[in-house]
């Protein structure tokens, strides 16, 4: 059945390419080889007399516009070519013998013939046999006459003994014939397996694409491996990438804090010129891939999207410190996607008395260092692989290893000095090359991921991506996924950062038309700032693809929009970058802090607006919070008048210090306002022997039974039908005032008969020694204490509180 397919399938395309010969031919359209050089040598010729500033109209008469004047020595010159300088020397050449070749255009309203006749012509027959020839010409190829777009004839060649060659004219017009067919027939299949494709279902289609890009994958043909540098913060990540690019990013960042993910591009010849003391194996991948990822704990989820990117990872290790919580991360990350990974045990140069030898192979360099400096190297280096021991992980000296598959190898280096960076990009290389083999041959179908979506000052919101495998070229239709569902766009540049520079920093972008993998680029597109990190990118090579694609893009998007739902209420996020963003919103719902809304980009006025609409609802959270952003003065100056808090950081943490400090203001603002409606409960018994004054104000000795008595507490008595003594105003202990007593204290306390309206109560008459006196409250004092002193409360007094409730008959 599959063969008679196959056989229909090729019947199809002979009629198909039939058919095109036929159309074109009645079109008069059809060139074999022969003319279609002929042409191209014609208007070569004519491109060279225009450029010795002979005029030459068009073939249809008209004549061009002229070019740019130049003067002096800004004229442009030309080296001249064969048939140009036969063509110079025709021009010019008066001598009786040029004069004696006879020229004759082929039609007489034709001004181009003689420049026709000059290119190909040693020797030219009467204008008879000239049109002979072209009437025979357009018999044998089957060209209608039309002036406009049959193409000019070559004049008849005579040989030296003044016969005519036609017979062997025709033959080669055969013979070229015959090899155009054939080469239109390559073309036609092309076309027709185009055309076979774009008839095909959309699913079928994309996995035919798939299909057919696996089984033309060549071998020979690797991309460059993608590592990843994972690691605890202030391991030396960024200081490593920094020796090995030659820059200073590490410097330039906020606090020396890597807070974003970035990627560099490291050509094969840099690998080579930096390993070029040590004995390399033949590389035949194109050069590198590095991913920088931060060490901070919130920023997790970048460590989880530079390591599901990558074929290889690089974990840093601080030889001084040893594993700590964001390298055993890390390993569980690399263990979960079985990503294979080297260590790179940083900070040699921090060893006692270190010598620097950055151009020897660190093996040397470890046993050229003094006994004591060796000693302590080997005493860090095996408490390090005992803790990779803990994790599950085997571990050795890349230089002592017996099994790289069995054993991981651990390479000491120096981001500082240099010591051993050789060894670990020869490293790197060697097991990418050996190990991951199959994985590195290039595919021609798309594989990327959305890395960072920043806004840039003059390109906008650009979008990072790594490209696994495949290419991407202006014009092609992609589909992204949003903070609102998927969508197409087309790509309007392509831009990689220049070799061995961070994509994350602000330089110079180089543009391409296109892109292939493995690399770190970025793309301009319209409706970008909707983008959403760490989601995959397709590419949707015919229209009725898109539809499909977005399909496929939603379904991936339903698990990642969990995370960054905002809620009605809470304070409004801005960062510089989305994976930022979700490193801020992942911090804020670690620390119970709510999120109204979220944006990227410099803070506009149209950002305190939506800020300030919490004003209405809940002024604690009437704030803005601004991650590595610049403020516009506009908007500064909107939110001053609207009172909108507006607070900025470079380092994520500060922003959370600042925000929990203005939390903290807020929150003594609200209870110093709503101290005197709150009621602490307490239970007190009266001290017999400790009795000042009994008439108002009060003055006795009291013990806390249970409970917080503060100054301001309004006392009663349940037992005397709930008689109310008055208002705790004055508290002491030793005759030193206080703010408040616990359980077991004994202290002296004042009650005034204060804003009740009743006559003042005697101790002895109203109350005496047997009763206990408890505060008095009501609903509204335990609902001021569970919203502004919630922290001030114990387990104990909150028992207390269900008691009383009781007592007061409180629902």
């Amino acid at each position: 059945q599959s063969t008679g397919i196959e056989e229909e399938r090729k019947q199809r395309k002979k009629e198909k390419e039939k058919e095109r010969k036929e159309r074109k031919k009645k079109e008069g359209t059809w060139l074999t080889k022969a003319e279609k050089e002929r042409r191209e040598r014609d208007q070569a010729a004519l491109e060279a007399m225009r450029q010795q500033g002979i005029k030459v109209p068009d073939k249809d008469g008209e004549k061009k516009p002229a070019g740019k004047v130049r003067y002096g020595a800004r004229q442009r010159k030309k080296k001249p070519q064969p048939q140009e300088e036969q063509i110079h020397e025709a021009m010019n050449d008066k001598s009786p013998s040029a004069a004696a070749v006879a020229v004759v255009p082929s039609t007489p309203e034709d001004p181009t013939a003689e420049t026709w006749e000059l290119l190909d012509t040693p020797k030219v027959v009467e204008a008879t046999s000239v049109a002979d020839n072209w009437d025979e010409s357009e018999e044998e190829e089957g060209v209608p006459e039309k002036e406009d777009e049959a193409p000019m004839s070559d004049p008849v060649l005579v040989d030296e003994d003044g016969e005519i060659e036609e017979e062997e004219e025709e033959e080669e017009e055969e013979e070229e014939s015959e090899s155009d067919d054939e080469e239109d027939e390559d073309e036609s299949d092309e076309e027709d397996s185009e055309s076979d494709e774009e008839d095909l279902p959309v699913r079928e289609r994309l996995e035919a694409r798939k299909e057919k890009a696996e089984k033309n994958k060549d071998p020979n043909v690797l991309r460059a491996p993608i590592l990843c540098v994972l690691g605890h913060v202030d391991t030396g990540k960024t200081t490593i990438l920094d020796k090995l690019r030659k820059t200073n990013v590490q410097e330039g960042e906020a606090g020396g804090i890597t807070q974003q993910i970035g990627a560099t591009n490291v050509p094969i010849e840099n690998i080579k010129r930096e390993c070029s003391h040590l004995n390399m194996p033949e590389l035949k991948i194109p050069g590198m891939l590095i991913i920088d990822t931060p060490g901070h704990e919130s920023f997790s989820n970048l460590r989880s999207r530079g390591s599901s990117l990558c074929d290889m990872a690089i974990l840093v290790v601080d030889i001084m410190h040893g594993l700590e919580q964001q390298t055993i991360e890390s390993i569980n990350l690399l263990k979960k996607r079985r990503t294979p990974f080297i260590i790179a045990l940083n900070k040699i140069d921090r060893l006692y008395e270190w010598k620097i030898m950055n151009k020897t192979p660190v093996e040397e360099a470890v046993k050229k260092q003094k006994k004591i400096t060796r000693d302590e190297f080997t005493d860090r280096a095996n408490q390090a692989i005992l803790q990779i021991a803990e994790q599950g992980l085997n571990a050795k000296l890349f230089y002592e290893n017996p099994d790289v598959r069995s054993y991981i190898s651990v390479v000491p280096v120096s981001g500082i000095s240099g010591d051993g960076m050789a060894d670990l990009l020869c490293l790197a290389c060697e097991l990418s090359q050996r190990m991951l083999g199959p994985q590195l041959i290039y595919r021609d179908v798309l594989e990327a991921m959305v890395l960072e979506v920043k806004a840039i000052h003059g390109l906008g919101t650009t979008v990072d991506i790594i490209l696994k495998n495949g290419q991407v070229k202006e014009g092609d239709t992609v589909v992204l996924s949003g903070i609102e569902g998927a969508f197409s766009t087309t790509v309007r540049a392509v831009l990689t950062p220049h070799p061995m520079k961070e994509m994350r920093v602000k330089n110079n972008f180089v543009q391409h038309k296109v892109v292939q993998a493995a690399q770190g680029i970025k793309i301009c597109a319209k409706d970008t700032d909707k983008t959403l990190a760490g989601m995959p990118v397709y590419i949707a090579k015919y229209p009725d693809e898109c539809e499909v694609l977005i399909e496929d893009a939603n379904i991936a998007l339903k698990q990642e929009l969990k995370s960054i739902k905002v809620g009605n209420e809470g304070v409004y996020v801005q960062a510089s970058t989305l994976g930022s963003l979700e490193a801020l919103l992942q911090f804020l719902k670690d620390s119970k802090i709510k999120y109204s809304g979220v944006s990227i980009g410099p803070v506009h006025k149209k950002d305190v607006m939506k800020a300030s609409v919490m004003l209405e609802h809940d002024k604690e959270f009437a704030c803005l919070l601004a991650f590595d952003v610049k403020v516009e003065r506009e908007a500064q100056e909107m939110a001053d008048s609207l009172g909108v808090r507006i607070f900025t950081a470079d380092i994520i943490y500060h922003l959370f210090d600042q925000f929990m400090g203005y939390k903290e203001e807020l929150k003594q603002r609200r209870k110093e306002e709503n101290k005197h409606s709150a009621v602490f409960p307490c239970r007190l018994r009266v001290l017999p022997t400790c009795i000042f004054n009994t008439r108002d104000p009060i003055v006795i000795g009291v013990t806390v039974i249970n409970g917080v008595l503060r100054t301001g507490t309004p006392l009663c008595v349940p037992s005397k039908d709930f008689c109310h003594i008055g208002v705790c105003t004055s508290l002491e202990v030793n005759n030193k005032q206080i703010e408040m007593a616990h359980t077991g204290q004994d202290v002296c306390i004042k009650v005034e008969n204060i804003g009740t309206g009743e006559a003042p109560k005697l101790y002895g008459r109203h109350f005496d020694e047997n009763d206990v006196i408890v505060s008095k409250i009501t609903r509204d004092s335990i609902d001021t204490l569970k919203e502004y002193f919630r922290d001030d409360m114990t387990k104990e007094n909150w028992k207390l509180i269900v008691e009383l409730k009781k007592i007061f008959e409180i629902m």
